[in-house]
């Protein structure tokens, strides 16, 4: 009698499923707080929720993500949680997404707005402003060092990741060139690099 003996395939036991939205609902509540947390710049919080809180996503999965966000029209936080909740859920995950990126953030800077319209002379409340704005900057400062692990495991060489992001910020930063010049320069060269990498 023939015996066959399992191959290193079958003896590898299955990937555990992946960490995702469970319903729409918990799709809705999750992208709702992450967008009452983005006062001045969701990127921060959307990192931390989305790779080290939920694991939705690895980290490598988030920039690649963010990086389609930014090069689609409109707001990079909704283009990203549209494209999770889509890849979940379909058309329904993806509305569902949207609207819970909007829907309480939006009644609340309406509030915000009423009360800034009256208050905003006050000394305190300028004060406290300026203060939010230097927090925001240390959370992105923040997110890009920890953004940056991803580029030692890019097919796109070290050397001109690393260029190309010192780049991107000289043209933005100082030369002020507008964005869309700057993605179709440097993201199209991006994108030939790491074309090459992956076919080599």
């Amino acid at each position: 009698m023939n015996m066959r003996l399992p191959d290193s395939n079958e003896l590898q036991e299955p990937a555990p499923p992946r960490p995702g939205p469970t319903s729409l609902a918990d799709l809705f509540f999750s992208v709702t707080i992450l967008a009452l947390q983005g006062f001045g710049g969701v990127l921060a919080v959307i990192q931390r929720e989305l790779v080290e809180r939920k694991r939705w996503l690895t980290n490598e999965e988030f920039v690649e993500d963010w990086a389609v966000a930014q090069v689609m029209p409109g707001p990079n936080a909704v283009n990203l949680c549209m494209m999770i909740g889509a890849r979940h859920f379909g058309l329904a995950g993806a509305l569902t997404a949207v609207a819970g990126m909007i829907t309480f953030p939006l009644l609340l800077v309406l509030l915000l707005a009423a009360l800034h319209a009256q208050y905003a002379h006050h000394p305190a409340v300028a004060g406290a402003l300026r203060g939010m704005a230097a927090v925001s900057a240390g959370l992105i400062a923040a997110t890009a060092a920890r953004l940056a692990v991803a580029l030692f495991k890019s097919p796109v060489p070290l050397a001109w990741g690393v260029a190309i992001a010192a780049a991107s910020f000289v043209l933005l930063a100082w030369v002020r060139v507008p964005l869309a010049a700057v993605l179709f320069a440097l993201g199209g060269l991006g994108c030939v690099l790491a074309w090459r990498g992956l076919r080599s």
